[in-house]
C-alpha cells in the first residue's frame, strides 16, 4: 500500500467527504480514496462523483459506434459547395 498526503481541501470538498464517509459508515480515508477511484472511472456506485458524468443519466451516452455513425452521417454538411458561393 502506498501512501500519500493531500493538502488543500476546501470546505465545500471536506463537508462532501464527511457526508459520504456517514453515509456509507466509512473512515475519512475510506471515503476519500472512494471518491478518487469513482473520479478515475475505477469505481461506478451511486450517485456519480466523475467529471462529465453528471448529466449522462439524462442525456444519454453514445456507444464508440453509434458516435461514429453520427459523424459518417453529418459529414456532408461540412462540404462547401463551390457553385453556391459565387
Amino acid at each position: 500500500m502506498h501512501q500519500l498526503t493531500i493538502r488543500g481541501f476546501d470546505g465545500e470538498l471536506l463537508r462532501r467527504l464527511k457526508v459520504l464517509a456517514d453515509s456509507e459508515g466509512l473512515s475519512m480515508n475510506q471515503a476519500a480514496l472512494k471518491l478518487m477511484r469513482r473520479g478515475a472511472g475505477l469505481e461506478r456506485g451511486g450517485k456519480s462523483f466523475a467529471i462529465g458524468d453528471a448529466i449522462n443519466k439524462y442525456a444519454g451516452v453514445w456507444t464508440g459506434d453509434e458516435a461514429q455513425e453520427f459523424d459518417d452521417a453529418i459529414r456532408p454538411f461540412g462540404q462547401i459547395d463551390p457553385d453556391m458561393w459565387k
